[in-house]
């Protein structure tokens, strides 16, 4: 008898399942307004919207080039996830008087990693960057090794490391769209967050009875009104090079623009455009029901969306086994948003009265 119930059971679920389950979201059938063209003095460009990872603009935004201590976004969010921030850094003889910009470490001077990485992030110091390297990657190679590993993980396509510091090297490069990633993810990092978004961080010094007082090269934090990072960068092959981020309305935005002699301005202009012509707006809510079924959206989604694009989007149903455990739990499967033909994101679908449902975003 349980062995008919079961095979009732699967049977029904691969009705199920075989369904073309694509649902109309009930929204706006206004025809899309395309954003107006915007460009920028840089040799490549690209905008993200950080929550969702959509890219909003990109020119030339593929192209492989040398970046300067843009390089040092991800040394960064590698030292956060490898290493601990309250371990102590001594600072390794290859360190000191590194060539470039730099916080002026001594030889055997401690910091814990993260007062370290504050002087990596806001002064650039490529002294930090090598110190930061050596302890948490055993030396330079085998930091450098976890780089691109990274890199990999985060799908940057054009990017190979050969530096913690960003200083010119043959085969160290990166392009506007990977930087715009590497961003994103890293500013989903609340310890790379902080860091970025500071102004000026007192650190203690060992030499003298006053502290270190590190301002933050990156002027965007003070002439843009929501600006939250992330990174100068310059070299003299490179040129200027930046990566800002700015939080208006819930929204967060980062800007990269790479070779660019007038980047304050363009990233002003990019990082307007882009808040006022994609807004991240909610298409659908926690709680809300299904159309033709006993389940609701186990959370929100939200997306930046240019006007009229909403009634673009379509929705596919995917149910779970109902012998699984996530079904036992009230688990009912997934919602997939769907943009001309391109899944944008994913909701888990419960009964409504689930206890887990309780517990999502």
């Amino acid at each position: 008898m349980k062995d008919s119930l079961r095979r009732t059971l699967r049977f029904a679920f691969a009705l199920i399942a075989s369904a073309a389950l694509v649902l109309p979201v009930i929204l706006p059938t206004n025809a899309v307004s395309a954003a107006p063209s915007i460009g920028t003095n840089a040799r490549a460009a690209a905008l993200i919207d950080v929550t969702s990872g959509r890219l909003l603009y990109s020119s030339n935004g593929d192209t492989p080039m040398r970046i300067a201590s843009l390089t040092k976004i991800m040394t960064a969010i590698v030292a956060i996830e490898h290493g601990r921030l309250t371990d102590v850094v001594k600072t390794p003889k290859r360190a000191v008087g590194k060539e470039g910009s730099s916080i002026y470490l001594q030889l055997g001077e401690e910091m814990t990693l993260h007062n370290m990485l504050y002087g990596l992030m806001l002064r650039s110091g490529n002294d930090a960057a090598t110190a930061i390297a050596e302890h948490v990657g055993g030396s330079e190679a085998g930091f450098v090794h976890l780089m691109n590993e990274k890199a990999a993980f985060i799908g940057l396509t054009n990017s190979s490391f050969k530096n913690p510091h960003g200083l010119d090297e043959e085969g160290h490069y990166s392009s506007a769209n990977d930087l715009a990633k590497l961003s994103a993810y890293a500013l989903r990092n609340q310890a790379f967050a902080e860091i970025v978004r500071t102004k000026v961080k007192q650190v203690p010094n060992p030499h003298d009875s006053w502290n270190y007082a590190w301002k933050n090269k990156n002027k965007m934090l003070t002439l843009y009104e929501g600006a939250d990072g992330v990174k100068t960068g310059y070299t003299k092959k490179s040129f200027r090079c930046l990566v800002s981020s700015a939080t208006r309305g819930g929204q967060q935005l980062a800007a990269v623009t790479i070779n660019d002699g007038d980047d304050w301005n363009d990233h002003s202009h990019l990082l307007d455009w882009g808040f006022e012509h994609f807004p991240l707006q909610t298409v659908a809510e926690k709680g809300e029901a299904i159309a033709g079924y006993p389940y609701a959206l186990g959370g929100s989604f939200r997306y930046p969306l240019q006007e009229g694009e909403q009634s673009t989007i379509h929705t596919k149903l995917t149910l779970i086994d109902p012998l699984s455990t996530g079904y036992a739990l009230g688990e009912r499967g997934t919602l997939e948003f769907q943009m001309q033909g391109v899944t944008i994101g994913i909701v888990p679908v419960y009964e409504p009265d689930s206890v887990r449902m309780e517990f999502q975003q």
